[in-house]
Formats: C-alpha cells, sequence, structure tokens
C-alpha cells in the first residue's frame, strides 16, 4: 500500500508559481538563464541534535566542534506507524491537490484568511479532516501539546521532479499561536533555519563525545554572525516537530529544493493566537471556528 501512495499521479506540466517563486516545470518553460536568483546559501552551517537542543558546526566547516543552544525545537519521532502514514496519505490522495508555489501542491482545512487586512471567514470551512482526529488526540499525550487545539491544517505535497521547496519565512503571528506543529510523511528531509537580525551568537567549544557530553561544555569563547548561520533539522520520516518560542517567533524556517530527494508529504498544525483565545478580543470568532474545526468533518477548501 505504501509503494502506491508514494506513486500517486503527479501533475508535471503546470505550475502554480507567481512572481519572483519558481519551480523546475516553469524554468524549464521560460528556457535560458532565468533573471531570478534562488535564495544564496548561508556562509556556517550547523546541525541541529534533538537530544540535547544544541546547534552543533557541520563536519569539515569552519566551525566543526562549535556549539550553541538552540531552544524552542521539539521533535518526536515515530509519532505514527507505516500502516497510519500509508492511510492518511491514501486519503489525502483522494481529495483534489490545489497547485501552489514554488512547485507545491497544498490542501488547506481552515478559514480563508487576508493576512495584509487581517481579515477571515468561517464560510465554506467545516473543519479538520476526519482522519486528523487520533493525530489530534495523540499530540495531547505529549506535555508540550497537552493543550494544543489546532483550528487549521495545510497538507504540502513535495516533489523531486517539480523541484519543490518553500522559501525562508517566518508564520503569521495575528491569527496563529505559539506553537507550530508539523508531521513529515513518506521520506526524511531538513528543515532549514535562518534569523536576519544584526549581531552575533556565542559559540562554545564542545567536549569529545559531544553531544552525550554536555556538562563539560566550556564557556563562550567564540562568536558568528548571526545572518551567515543556517541550521539544519533532520526531520525523520514520520516525525512530528514543534516550534515555539524563537525558533517559532525569530527563527525563518524553509525547505531547500535539494532536501527533496523523493515524494514528501506534510501536514502542518496550526493553533490560535491571545486575540482569538478566552480572554482576546475576538474570543467569540476563536470560539467559534474552534467548534468548526474540532468537528473534523472538513473537506480542502
Amino acid at each position: 500500500m505504501a509503494a502506491a501512495v508514494v506513486a500517486a499521479p503527479e501533475v508535471l506540466r503546470e505550475c502554480g508559481c507567481k512572481g519572483i517563486r519558481t519551480c523546475l516545470i516553469c524554468e524549464r518553460q521560460r528556457g535560458g538563464d532565468p533573471p531570478w536568483q534562488h535564495s544564496p546559501q548561508k556562509t556556517h552551517r550547523f546541525v541541529y541534535y534533538s537530544d540535547t537542543g544544541w546547534a552543533v558546526g557541520a563536519e569539515e566547516s569552519d566551525f566543526e566542534g562549535w556549539a550553541f543552544p538552540f531552544p524552542g525545537v521539539t521533535l518526536i519521532e515515530d509519532f505514527v506507524t507505516r500502516e497510519e502514514e500509508a492511510e492518511m496519505v491514501q486519503l489525502m490522495d483522494r481529495e483534489p491537490w490545489k497547485l501552489s508555489q514554488s512547485g507545491r501542491r497544498k490542501q488547506d482545512y481552515g478559514p480563508k484568511v487576508n493576512f495584509r487586512k487581517q481579515k477571515l471567514k468561517t464560510a465554506g470551512f467545516q473543519g479538520l479532516p476526519s482522519f486528523s482526529r487520533e493525530i489530534v488526540r495523540r499530540m495531547g499525550l505529549y506535555p508540550i501539546l497537552e493543550d494544543f487545539q489546532p483550528v487549521e491544517q495545510c497538507n504540502l505535497d513535495y516533489c523531486p521532479e517539480r523541484g519543490s521547496a518553500i522559501d525562508p519565512h517566518l508564520d503569521d503571528t495575528w491569527l496563529w499561536g505559539e506553537r507550530l506543529v508539523s508531521l513529515n510523511l513518506l521520506s526524511p528531509t531538513v528543515l532549514s533555519m535562518s534569523r536576519e537580525a544584526p549581531g552575533s551568537l556565542l559559540l562554545c567549544l564542545a567536549p569529545s563525545g559531544f553531544p552525550e557530553a554536555l556538562e563539560g561544555v566550556m564557556a563562550p569563547s567564540r562568536s558568528v554572525l548571526c545572518q551567515e548561520v543556517e541550521v539544519a533539522v533532520p526531520l525523520p520520516r514520520r516525525s512530528l516537530l514543534v516550534l515555539t518560542g524563537a525558533a517559532r517567533q525569530q527563527w525563518k524556517h524553509a525547505i531547500h529544493r535539494r532536501h527533496v530527494e523523493a515524494r514528501r508529504v506534510c501536514a502542518t498544525f496550526r493553533e490560535l493566537s491571545a486575540e482569538f483565545r478566552p480572554g482576546g478580543r475576538q474570543q467569540e470568532l476563536g470560539r467559534e471556528l474552534l467548534r468548526i474545526s474540532l468537528s473534523f468533518q472538513g473537506r480542502p477548501m
């Protein structure tokens, strides 16, 4: 069953790119050297270790063996089984996928939102899909998600044949709340995180045996410009990622084209911001959105 899911029909002659966004399809159609530029790679690459919460300089780099704490990232491996993964993707593929930017396809389960004008409409929104009920229930078994109530689910389909990717970005904070939760399906990938803030990151020389020997980390003795750093967060197949704090609010996240080596499906769940929660200015609207969302009767918008 899983093999059949991976081999789902692909739309390889159409493209949903707009503006400066491109994919392999429109790049081939336009031909020649493109007048646009892809985001340049950062100078210094660090790798995030989920068992320690630290980012460590990549091997054979100028900062190999140097590290800094990288809070706000929680990774739960094997959140779903292989059988659950196959069933989820099979159910997704029964619904239409819409073409999206940068070679992606998407399915939206949520209100229609104009983030620039800060307006939304509930018309047509019928809730999250029925197959997500168990996923949301299971999230609540983990302390970091015990009160997590998603009001939106966005499924994204990545394919190397389309050159799928997503540029560095921060998710909205007017409607969406503190935690971003993503379930990575079908293939592993890398979430690349970067920050455009001025200033430097202080680095510690990691002890021999890092990441196990954290107690031996020395005082900061080296620094690197924040704008030159990219932190690679490996995302195993069937893992659940939670971004909070600085990782949610300050560090942009991206999926580079080179890190999509096979079909990948990602289901991202978002909760309400304080403005739409009890005590907030739009708490009544928030209550209605949650009522609809958690009915689990939705179809893609």
